[in-house]
Parts: C-alpha cells; sequence; structure tokens
C-alpha cells in the first residue's frame, strides 16, 4: 500500500498498475499527447483516460506532473545519439546532439562539449537544460503537426488562420499578414534546421562574449 498526495487531495493507493502499463509506456503515450496537445495540455488525469486506466494507476510511475515531465525529458535524453566526432569542432558536436534528438550519458557529453567551448559549470548547466526543452518544443510545437486525420488536420488548420487572419488589422498586423505561415508547415524540415541553427547561433554568440549571456 502506497500513500500519495496530489494537488486535491491525499490518497491510499492500493491498486497497482497493470502489469502492461510499464514507466516507459506511459512515457511513450505522454509523449504522444504532448505531441498532439502540447506540454501545457498534458495532465495525470488525460493520459490515465487515454491510457484506459484511473489517475491513481499511474501515480506508481509519476505522482504528479512534474515527476511526469521529467520523466519524458530522460526519456528523450535517453535516445540521444552521442556518437559525435571529437575532432570536429565544439559548435559542431553540439549541433550534432541537438539535431539527433533521439539520460544520464547524454547530459554527461553535453556538459563536456560546452565546457570544452569555454562556459564554466553554471552556464553549460542553463544551456544544457535550455538545449533539452528547446528539442522537446521543436517536437511539440511543429507547425501544423496536429495528430488529426487528413480532412480533420486541414480543417483545423484553416480555423486557425481565419482566426489570426480576421484579428484587427490596425492592432495586428504582423499577425494578420503572417497568418498562414504562422499555422501551417510546408516544410518540416526548414522548422528544425532553422531553430536549431537559432538556437547554435545563440550560444556561439554567448561563447564569443566570454560565457555570459
Amino acid at each position: 500500500m502506497m500513500i500519495t498526495c496530489t494537488a486535491y487531495s491525499c490518497q491510499v493507493m492500493s491498486e497497482k498498475p497493470p502489469a502492461r502499463l510499464t514507466k516507459r509506456a506511459v512515457a511513450d503515450r505522454a509523449l504522444q499527447l504532448a505531441d498532439s496537445s502540447g506540454l501545457e495540455g498534458l495532465t495525470i488525469r488525460k493520459l490515465a483516460a487515454d491510457l484506459g486506466v484511473t489517475p491513481m494507476a499511474l501515480y506508481w510511475h509519476f505522482r504528479s506532473k512534474e515527476e511526469l515531465l521529467d520523466g519524458l525529458a530522460e526519456r528523450l535524453w535517453s535516445e540521444i545519439d552521442v556518437a559525435v566526432d571529437p575532432a570536429t569542432a565544439w559548435l559542431a558536436q553540439l549541433r550534432t546532439l541537438l539535431e539527433s534528438l533521439i539520460a544520464l550519458r547524454a547530459t554527461e557529453l553535453t556538459l563536456e562539449i560546452l565546457r570544452a567551448g569555454g562556459f564554466d559549470p553554471e552556464h553549460a548547466s542553463a544551456i544544457a537544460r535550455s538545449a533539452l526543452w528547446t528539442g522537446i518544443m521543436l517536437v511539440t510545437s511543429e507547425p501544423g503537426a496536429d495528430t488529426l486525420p487528413g480532412k480533420d488536420r486541414v480543417e483545423l488548420q484553416q480555423v486557425k488562420q481565419i482566426k489570426l487572419a480576421t484579428l484587427p488589422p490596425d492592432s495586428y498586423p504582423q499577425l494578420v499578414e503572417c497568418a498562414i505561415p504562422m499555422t501551417s508547415c510546408a516544410d518540416p524540415a526548414f522548422h528544425y534546421e532553422f531553430d536549431v541553427g537559432l538556437f547554435i547561433a545563440g550560444v556561439e554568440a554567448m561563447a564569443a562574449r566570454g560565457g555570459h549571456p
């Protein structure tokens, strides 16, 4: 028996999770939900409903949303390809890690790369954390990536475009003009290449200033 406290109440947990409901399986499904609705829309209750179990069953693996997000971060880092070439420039090594996006070992290597680039432990740690969340947000915020079937997806994009295009032009001229590119993505590769390049450029600029923002 286990007692858990949530934001709503303290409960005695006598229900064990189903045998198929491993921590990895829960994290995998949570990633899929985050991909479709964003991290802000991911909750223990919603995830439990999607998996067909009670929230109590998930508390055996993640006792709060914070623990769930930590689990997602660990899950993503565990798949990152750490086979970077140490002979290349440190910025190229960092780009390789970010572009792979596919754990402790990865975090260790990221810190090694940044320390070799001249960053002190405090700033190297901050950049490593930011790199992780940049990767997560790239995956979950790809424009037009709503996981809906064909026609429904197109209709949803059109609704979003119309919502921006019909804003008062005097107050939101830029959003009106950019309604289509803000809500669709004809070239997903551009989405990732641009944002990874933007992140790397920021890190490079910090390095040029001695590691300080």
